[in-house]
């Protein structure tokens, strides 16, 4: 990785280990103390399209402190999470533990991954806000096909990037950010998306906006057959002021179903070697 790679993800380390206790205390964003009594925190979207899980073997990239990971493994995987905040991986560590859940976590920054984990698996996968975060998709893709066992398949659930464009402007929706990637985009604030009034210690972030196109291309790149890609008009939090929460648990703009918000992308590795 450059110099400069290497500060940026060391500012959004650094930024993710204090956002842990953050996290941990959100109780409306991460029900804790539900998944201890048992609950999945899986949406239908992933839960549908992934399918069976039962003695798969499965990969979660960017997990967080793992209770994604840990419902797949209550669903019949055999997991490891991986994700770059130390205190992300002690805390998944200890939910493994407490729910008596067996699963491994590895501390690592996605593109070092290859170097402390060993084997290969059916199933990678990785969900909701993670690309952000990510500046080098085609060395994202690479450790993707690395891990991928010949007949696996990579999915991502995540939001989409022409809704990351609009924003609400005096209640009018228009588009105010740039689709393509320019980044990274700095910001320094306070809060969390799980707690919007948190007064952080590290307060800056690097992010980057990949368009559809860049994401699908990275994948192909590195010899993956996309086998679909799926468009919603709706995401998991109220991304936008004038969107409304239905019955069934995602957040919709109020009477307009044109615009995506949510994708979602399976990709599979051949079973020969490419020649």
């Amino acid at each position: 990785m450059s110099a400069a790679m290497d500060t940026w993800l060391e500012a959004n380390r650094a930024l993710w280990d204090e956002l842990v206790g953050v996290h941990i205390r959100a109780r409306g964003t991460y029900d804790i103390d539900g998944f201890r009594a048992g609950s999945s925190t899986l949406r239908a979207v992933e839960v549908d399209e992934v399918g069976d899980v039962q003695g798969k073997r499965l990969l979660h990239l960017q997990c967080h402190f793992g209770m994604d990971t840990l419902s797949w493994a209550r669903r019949g995987a055999q997991v490891v999470g991986a994700d770059f905040s130390s205190e992300a991986i002690s805390l998944a560590r200890q939910l493994s533990a407490e729910v008596a859940v067996p699963a491994d976590f590895v501390c690592s920054n996605i593109y070092e991954l290859p170097g402390k984990l060993e084997g290969e698996f059916d199933i990678v996968f990785t969900s909701h806000g993670i690309l952000c975060w990510l500046p080098d998709l085609h060395g994202w893709a690479e450790v993707i096909a690395h891990f991928l066992a010949p007949g696996g398949f990579f999915y991502i659930v995540e939001q989409h990037p022409a809704g990351n464009v609009f924003t609400d402007r005096d209640g009018e929706l228009v588009a105010g950010e740039p689709y393509f990637d320019v980044g990274p985009f700095v910001e320094t604030s306070d809060g969390s998306y799980a707690d919007r009034t948190a007064v952080l210690q590290n307060k800056t972030s690097h992010e980057w906006q990949h368009p559809l196109s860049d994401i699908i291309n990275a994948l192909i790149g590195v010899g993956l057959r996309i086998e679909f890609l799926h468009e919603f008009p709706f995401c998991m939090f109220q991304k936008l002021p004038s969107m409304v929460k239905g019955d069934d648990g995602w957040w919709r703009l109020a009477g307009r179903d044109e615009l995506p918000f949510l994708f979602s992308l399976k990709a599979s590795k051949s079973w020969r070697k490419s020649t």
